[in-house]
């Protein structure tokens, strides 16, 4: 008897989750690859990184969400190489899978250009390790300014930098103002919390630069109510355990003393990207290192394997790489499960299709900005279309509910119960 078709699946995000969720009812056997045993909800790591959330509110293993798909096996392994010609994918623990369909949703990870000595001291926001290590550091260093009585050494660790002015920075740098301006400012006696310093640094003219230049002035003032400062046009020049070096557009360069800096600019595609790019004889779609893909989703000449989510490079209506959002990878899986199961049926298969829901930030409580087709919304209205949402896009009942009750709670209380200091942190 013929063996069933062999789909293997590396990446268990939102693009790799979907795709084998679409292939649950396929005649396949499908294996689904991770290094980690959990899906993790990455747009609310910065939850994690200031206390507003645990990690466990935001992570679902991945064999639970799983469990019913009597045709699904999880590794938990890394893939590290792929043989397009022998149809192989090379795992870290040695093992190789036979495949006849490949779907790699491997992802991207941060890259500091070239000036890799900078990560001890200016962790990203990726992965839940990342985010209770930002939250040691924060933690921390309240509680060392609390300890010392040298005014310029409590300046320092009231200083915090966020490198990059996207949605990743601009909320972590909303939620780092609550968390001084209101969830701690009576919880230290040698100093008050809400003079602590937040710096937003982005190179380019403005912050938010996908988003509609109104909306991104909107967040702006926003974040200047909790107290952060926006400094553009500065580019990042040095990072160190003490200070971080900063250079404006005219040349001028500032020194600014900071215990906690946060990297939130440039990403970089998983090596995954530049194997497949060489195996199928082309160049990575751009600097990033992300695989170019057509219309379907498919790897150039090789229509048995699928690059979908943040690694791959899919050009929209306007000729533009989509954005690498959660909305557009689950989209590119749920679409990869659907095109298999239709190939293995015979049927004929349509390019891929985006539903745009538009772009969306939080920055603090009760605020928000909107950026959809058909409306934008700034203010309350918006931070109640981004709780909706978010809560909606959790993987798990339990993590829904968990987070919707967090979330009641600190609206009313203005309260972050996660501040843990879980790791060493870094002074």
């Amino acid at each position: 008897m013929r063996p069933q078709h062999r789909i293997v699946i590396i990446g268990g995000g939102f693009a790799g989750l979907n795709a084998a969720k679409a292939l649950g009812k396929a005649r396949a056997e499908v294996t689904l690859v991770d290094r980690n045993n959990y899906h993790l909800f990455q747009p609310l790591l910065y939850q994690v990184a200031t206390g507003g959330l645990s990690p466990a509110d935001i992570a679902t293993p991945v064999r639970a969400l799983l469990r019913k798909q009597r045709n699904t096996r999880v590794l938990l392994d890394e893939a590290v190489d792929i043989d397009l010609q022998k149809k192989e994918v090379c795992l870290a623990s040695g093992a190789a899978l036979q495949y006849d369909t490949l779907v790699v949703a491997a992802g991207v990870g941060h890259t500091y250009f070239g000036h890799d000595e900078w990560a001890p001291f200016a962790p990203p926001l990726k992965t839940l390790e990342d985010a209770t290590t930002v939250r040691a550091n924060i933690l921390r260093a309240f509680e060392l300014a609390e300890a010392t009585a040298n005014e310029d050494a409590r300046r320092r660790l009231l200083t915090s930098v966020i490198v990059g002015g996207g949605p990743t920075g601009v909320e972590m740098a909303g939620a780092m103002g609550e968390l001084a301006q209101h969830t701690l400012h009576r919880d230290f006696r040698t100093f008050d919390p809400r003079s602590a310093r937040v710096l937003l640094v982005e190179n380019s003219d403005r912050i938010m630069n996908t988003y509609h230049p109104d909306l991104a002035a909107h967040a702006a003032t926003a974040l200047k109510r909790l107290g952060v400062t926006v400094l553009t046009g500065r580019t990042v020049t040095a990072v160190t355990e003490a200070s971080v070096t900063l250079k404006s557009n005219d040349g001028k360069e500032e020194h600014v003393p900071a215990a906690t800096v946060i990297w939130a600019a440039g990403v970089k595609a998983s090596p995954l990207g530049k194997i497949l790019a060489q195996g199928a004889g082309i160049e990575p779609a751009d600097r990033a290192g992300r695989a170019p893909v057509g219309p379907d989703l498919t790897l150039q000449g090789r229509p048995e394997v699928f690059v979908i989510g943040d690694l791959a490079s899919v050009k929209g209506k306007d000729g533009k790489p989509l954005r690498g959002t959660a909305d557009v990878a689950q989209q590119e899986g749920t679409y990869v499960g659907k095109a298999v199961r239709a190939r293995l049926a015979g049927r004929q298969v349509k390019p891929f299709k985006l539903f745009d829901l538009g772009t969306l930030a939080v920055i603090g409580r009760s605020y928000a900005v909107v950026d959809m087709k058909l409306m934008r919304l700034k203010g309350f209205p918006a931070w109640w279309v981004w709780l909706f949402l978010h809560i909606m896009k959790l993987v798990s009942f339990e993590n829904k509910l968990s987070v919707f009750v967090q979330w009641g709670y600190s609206f009313v209380t203005r309260d972050r119960s996660a501040r843990l200091i879980t790791r060493s942190g870094r002074r």
